[in-house]
């Protein structure tokens, strides 16, 4: 008689094409919603599984570990980011973590240039205005923008996703600066300089976030730091939990800022009321990484890592430990 397969939990659904992969290899379970699964659900669905496809809105800590026992080999994590791991307690157990890198770059990058061009030349104000029916005319000093050639860009996280950004500021001949956890060699830094962070803001016309989430970066953008801007400057996150929200809202209702455009939330699906009312903040439903070939490989990678470890090899993106930025 053969060896049972190893069982697999898929906790959301993927991408069309992805499970397909999985199933013709491993008992796989596949919780076929657009929505996570609660989180008594969760622990009970994660028992006895050999290996789980989370998302971000999977807490994967002791009590989900416990839950699923000791034959759980390895969390692939269908993320580039795993603040929702905890890898000291997965490497406890010996249970092995990966992610989903280097596959979302270009969409990631697109969607920060889509969310400052809509930022920076109303874009929302402009639809939601013609939705509303109100009157309007074309007139000299109607909805105004802001013009990017030319304007100091500034990128907080230069990891593949702000390289790329970067890349497509020559575009716009924007001057760009960077703030890191390290220097980059010149070959990886599109041109840029690297700044002492409350120098990079004092410079930044416009800013962009793609740092990864860390202790070392929650609400690295508080009140305070955003106050160093320039005035009228626009401020991009593509990172949940780095920019603290109401802090940016403030920043909006002021005047200190231009305009705002947000991606990914601290606390999603919730958004801050106080964000939500600012007319000039952009923002979006986690979309950053939301294109048909993108989703595909990020869930084709997990599936990878997933079938690498089950026959008994390492991760293919193993995950590291982050540092600060």
């Amino acid at each position: 008689m053969s060896e049972p397969l190893p069982p697999v939990l898929v906790t959301r659904r993927l991408a069309p094409g992805v499970v397909e992969r999985l199933t013709a290899h491993h008992a796989a379970t596949l919780h076929d919603s657009e929505l996570p699964m609660a989180r008594a659900e969760l622990l009970a669905a994660v028992r006895g599984r050999s290996a789980v496809i989370t998302t971000l809105d999977d807490v994967v800590d002791g009590g989900f570990l416990d839950a699923a026992g000791p034959g759980l080999r390895i969390v692939a994590n269908h993320a580039v980011g795993h603040h929702n791991v905890d890898l000291a307690a997965c490497a406890e157990r010996g249970v092995l973590v990966s992610n989903t890198p280097g596959v979302l770059t270009a969409s990631t990058a697109d969607m920060a240039w889509a969310l400052l061009l809509a930022a920076t030349r109303r874009l929302g104000e402009g639809e939601r205005w013609l939705r509303s029916g109100r009157p309007w005319a074309w007139a000299p000093t109607f909805l105004l923008g802001m013009e990017l050639s030319g304007t100091p860009l500034g990128v907080l996280g230069m990891g593949r996703i702000g390289q790329a950004v970067a890349r497509r500021a020559r575009a716009f001949d924007m001057p760009v600066a960077y703030h890191n956890r390290r220097e980059l060699p010149s070959e990886e830094a599109e041109g840029a300089r690297l700044l002492p962070l409350d120098d990079l803001l004092a410079q930044s016309r416009v800013l962009v976030v793609t740092c990864p989430l860390s202790a070392a970066t929650r609400h690295l953008l508080d009140a305070d730091r955003l106050a160093l801007l320039p005035a009228g400057a626009v401020v991009v996150s593509m990172t949940a939990g780095v920019v603290d929200e109401v802090a940016l809202a403030a920043a909006l209702e002021s005047e200190a800022l231009f305009a705002a455009a947000v991606d990914n939330f601290e606390r999603e699906p919730a958004v801050p009321a106080e964000l939500l009312a600012q007319e000039r903040a952009v923002l979006a439903p986690h979309l950053g990484s939301a294109t048909v070939r993108t989703r595909q490989a990020m869930g084709g990678l997990a599936v990878d890592n997933v079938l690498a470890v089950l026959a008994g090899g390492a991760p293919v993106t193993p995950v590291g430990t982050p540092g600060p930025v």
